[in-house]
């Protein structure tokens, strides 16, 4: 079972106040691995796919948002590794569906819509089992990927990277991706989460928690003792799937200066932090920064079309 990727390049970006600094600024672009099923999404899904076909099922079914990267990818892999996929979105169907949800539907993904309140009931066995009885045998991912499966094939992202850094900055919605580079990561490096969601300092329980669940497991352990990581809580712009004209505006210059794309809800929030920490002064000289984009940039379209933007106005 596998699918076919592009190896993901490491870009460097010349940035003239990192470069007064001394501070290397460089992006892994797991954007550009494959058009559909890309950024940190495949490493999460990697081994749940794997999980369900050892198994032997052949339906999938996992929960979001309406602009779930998340739907998106597992609808399109779903549809190339053969199996058949439920989407459980989050709130009440809208016609016409959004450029998102449309994907899924187009990749064969059946959509069930939950009201707000039975959907927070999503990691409850009584709101599974209710599940499982609706549609049968059905493999369960979790939102976002967000389990042991999903660190495991978060631990491989670094692999990816043939260059020195002391740094890795990230942006976090479930910090699902951040335990699993934690886990790679040694302990002279350090990695900054920049949570996407509104007081975002949960994502430290959260985070020590799937720490604590992943090396008491029988999967494969960190080779060294575990990197330092921090939180900066300060860059959500209002929270999840919240943006503004600062944002845009940022998204658009970076992307011209450095032909880079951004997705409004993830990257983007994450590389204003950190230029932003860089006319702070938060870096010191010497240091050599990764930079991790997460893909997302299928979102940018139904964003686009919420809020009644033009791309080309932005």
């Amino acid at each position: 079972m596998s699918l076919a990727f592009t190896p993901p390049p490491t870009q460097k970006i010349n940035h003239q106040l990192a470069s007064n600094l001394g501070i290397e600024l460089s992006v892994l672009r797991l954007d550009l691995m494959h058009p559909w099923v890309n950024g940190n999404k495949w490493f999460k899904l990697k081994y749940n796919l794997f999980a369900a076909k050892e198994r032997n099922y052949t339906t999938l079914l996992t929960f979001g948002g309406a602009y779930s990267n998340h739907i998106f990818a597992t609808a399109a892999a779903g549809n190339l590794l053969g199996f058949r996929t439920i989407g459980v979105i989050r709130g009440e169907e809208r016609l016409p569906l959004n450029p998102t949800l449309s994907f899924a539907v187009q990749q064969g993904m059946q959509l069930v819509y939950l009201n707000r309140e039975t959907y927070r009931q999503r990691h409850t066995s009584a709101l599974q089992a209710d599940l499982q009885q609706r549609f049968g045998q059905v493999f369960i991912i979790p939102e976002g990927g967000s389990n042991l499966d999903g660190v495991r094939g978060c631990m491989e992202i670094l692999s990816q990277v043939n260059m020195e850094f002391n740094h890795v900055c990230l942006a976090c919605g479930t910090a699902t991706t951040l335990t699993g580079i934690t886990l790679t990561l040694n302990s002279k490096q350090r990695l900054l989460g920049f949570p996407v969601l509104k007081n975002g300092e949960f994502l430290v329980h959260d985070i020590n928690n799937l720490l604590k669940e992943y090396l008491a497991s029988g999967l494969p352990k960190p080779r060294s003792s575990l990197a330092s990581w921090e939180l900066v809580c300060h860059y959500h712009f209002g929270g999840y799937a919240k943006v503004n004209d600062e944002l845009l505006l940022f998204s658009r210059e970076f992307t011209k200066t450095y032909g880079i794309p951004l997705d409004y809800l993830y990257t983007a929030k994450m590389f204003y932090g950190v230029m932003d920490l860089l006319q702070q002064g938060y870096f010191t000289r010497g240091d050599r920064l990764l930079l991790i984009h997460t893909g997302g940039l299928q979102g940018n379209a139904g964003m686009e079309e919420r809020l009644q933007i033009c791309p080309k106005s932005l």
